[in-house]
C-alpha cells in the first residue's frame, strides 16, 4: 500500500499525563528536581502517571470509514484529539494527509463571544478558506444548521442543540478530506441526526476519509468498514466493523459476568458471616458464572468466535423452515418463515428467554423479538395463555423453540443472530446473556417482480385508491 493511499496514520503513540495529588506537589515538580540534579541527588517525581494511551498504532486509506469503539475511559477521544493535533503525543507518530474538519467535545472550535456568523467564518479560514469560498458555502450551512436568527447572536447564548447543529453544518458543508465525529451527535434530535448521518455517508460516498466515534453500535456497523477496539489506553484489536462490535459486546459482556460473580461473592461472604454470627453452619454455593470467558481464544473455531456467554444454556442450533417444515434458505414475500433454536440447558434454572435479532447483508438490524416480548403481551392483556418465562429447567434438558413470522421483506441476505438469556425481571430490565450465536443462521429474499413487486427493506402493505 503506497503512503499516498494513507489518510491518517498512527505509529506506536503514546500519551501519558502527570497527575498530582495536590498543587504543592505540582511546585515541589517544577523546583526540586533542578535542585537536586545540581546538588548531584537523584531527582525525584512528585507525580503519578496516567497512561490514556499505550502503544496505539493502525491506519485509515483514504475513502475509508473507520470508527473507534471502547467503553468510557478508554482513551477514545484523546486520541482524536491526538489525530486532529489539539495535543501532542508523549511518544510514537501521527500523520495525516488532507484537510481534516472534526465535530470533538462540544463548542470545541468555537468562540463563545463571537456571533454563529462570526464562527462561521472563523471556522472556515482555520480550514484555510478565504473568505470568498466561505461567503459562497454560507447558505449551505445557515441552511443546514436551521437555527435562524439565532446566527446573529453569540454562540455563550445557544443551547447544546443549537451548538452541535451549526458545529456540524460548518464542518460538512466546508468539504473536508478527513471528518473526524465523536459523540456530540448524540445531543441533537432525532431529526437532526438522521440528517447528519445522510451527509456523513453522502461525504463517504464522495471519497472524504471518515473516523467515527460512537456508543451507537448500530451507527458504526453502518458507518464504517474497519473498527479500532480501545480498552483502558490499550488497542485491543483492528478489523472489520462487524468482527470488532461482536469483540466489543464480548468484553462488555465479561466485564457484567465479573461484577456479578464479584457481587456473589460478597453475598456469600456476608452470609458467612451472618451465619457465624448466629451459629448455624450452612455452607454457601458461589457459582463461576464467568468460567466461560477463561478459554483461549487462540484455540476457538470460527463458530466459537462468534459467540459469548456465561454457560448456563447453550445454543445448539439455529434452523430455517419452510411452511411444509422443511429445511430452507429462500422465501418470498408473504411466505411463512419458522426459525428454530435448539437449546440445552447446563443447570436447573428458570427465567429464560430465548430471542433472534435479524439483519439485512449491509448489517441494519430489522427486527428483534423473543419468548419474553410474547410473554410480556400475555400478562398485559391478562391472559391465562402459559409464559415461557415462568417454565423452570432442568440441567442436561434440550428443548427448541419455534418462532414464527410471515415473510414481509425486501429482497436482501439476512443474517439470524440467536440467545438465551436469563431475565431476573419479566421486562428486559435485567438481563445477563447465557449464550449469543452470530450468524447463526441465514435465509434470502427474492421479490418475483412479475407477481408481487416493491422496493426497500419491508413491504407495508400499500394500496393505492383515486
Amino acid at each position: 500500500m503506497s503512503s499516498n493511499d494513507i489518510a491518517i496514520n498512527v505509529k506506536n503513540v503514546k500519551k501519558c499525563y502527570n497527575i498530582y495529588h495536590s498543587p504543592r506537589d505540582r511546585l515541589k515538580q517544577f523546583v526540586l528536581p533542578k535542585f537536586q540534579y545540581l546538588v548531584g541527588k537523584e531527582s525525584k517525581n512528585y507525580y503519578d502517571e496516567f497512561w490514556a494511551l499505550d502503544d496505539i498504532s493502525f491506519s485509515v486509506k483514504k475513502g475509508e470509514s473507520a470508527g473507534i469503539i471502547g467503553r468510557n475511559g478508554s482513551g477514545k477521544s484523546t486520541l482524536l484529539q491526538l489525530i486532529t493535533g489539539t495535543l501532542t503525543p508523549t511518544s510514537g507518530e501521527i500523520y495525516t494527509h488532507g484537510r481534516i474538519a472534526a465535530l470533538l467535545e462540544l463548542g470545541s472550535g468555537f468562540n463563545p463571544e463571537f456571533t454563529g456568523i462570526e464562527n462561521i467564518y472563523l471556522n472556515g479560514a482555520v480550514l484555510g478558506l478565504s473568505r470568498q469560498e466561505i461567503d459562497n458555502k454560507f447558505d449551505a450551512i445557515a441552511g443546514f444548521a436551521d437555527i435562524g436568527s439565532h446566527l446573529k447572536q453569540p454562540v455563550k447564548t445557544y443551547s447544546s442543540g443549537m451548538m452541535v447543529r451549526l458545529a456540524f453544518a460548518v464542518q460538512v458543508q466546508l468539504e473536508p478530506e478527513i471528518l473526524i465525529v465523536d459523540e456530540a451527535l448524540a445531543v441533537g434530535d432525532a431529526l437532526f441526526q438522521k440528517r447528519c448521518f445522510q451527509q456523513i455517508e453522502k461525504l463517504t460516498s464522495d471519497g472524504v476519509t471518515l473516523l467515527f466515534v460512537s456508543h451507537d453500535q448500530e451507527s458504526v456497523r453502518t458507518l464504517t468498514n474497519k473498527s479500532i477496539l480501545l480498552d483502558r489506553g490499550k488497542q485491543l484489536n483492528v478489523g472489520l466493523s462487524s468482527e470488532i462490535l461482536l469483540e466489543y459486546r464480548r468484553l462488555l459482556h465479561k466485564e457484567e459476568s465479573e461484577y456479578f460473580s464479584k457481587l456473589a461473592q460478597d453475598l456469600a461472604s456476608k452470609k458467612e458471616i451472618d451465619n457465624i454470627a448466629t451459629n448455624k453452619e450452612e455452607p454457601s454455593v458461589i457459582p463461576d458464572i464467568s468460567n466461560n470467558e477463561k478459554n483461549d481464544n487462540k484455540n476457538q473455531s470460527r463458530t466459537d468466535k462468534l459467540s459469548f456467554g456465561e454457560g448456563d444454556a447453550e445454543i445448539e442450533s439455529v434452523k430455517i423452515l419452510n411452511s411444509n417444515g422443511e429445511f430452507s434458505n429462500a422465501f418470498n414475500p408473504g411466505d411463512k418463515i419458522k426459525i428454530r433454536i435448539h437449546c440445552h440447558i447446563k443447570r436447573n434454572i428458570s427465567k429464560l428467554n430465548v430471542g433472534i435479532r435479524i439483519r439485512n447483508k449491509e448489517g441494519v438490524k430489522i427486527y428483534s423479538w423473543g419468548t419474553l416480548n410474547q410473554d410480556m403481551a400475555i400478562r398485559y392483556n391478562n391472559s391465562d395463555c402459559t409464559q415461557f418465562w415462568k417454565r423452570k429447567f432442568s440441567a442436561g434438558e434440550r428443548f427448541f423453540v419455534d418462532l414464527d413470522f410471515i415473510c414481509n421483506l425486501g429482497t436482501n441476505l439476512y443474517e439470524v443472530q440467536a440467545a438465551v438469556s436469563l431475565e431476573e425481571t419479566p421486562n428486559y430490565l435485567s438481563q445477563r446473556i447465557l449464550h449469543w450465536q452470530d450468524e447463526a443462521a441465514f435465509f434470502h429474499v427474492n421479490v418475483v417482480r412479475d407477481e408481487y413487486f416493491f422496493g426497500g427493506v419491508i413491504d407495508l402493505k400499500m394500496n393505492a385508491s383515486w
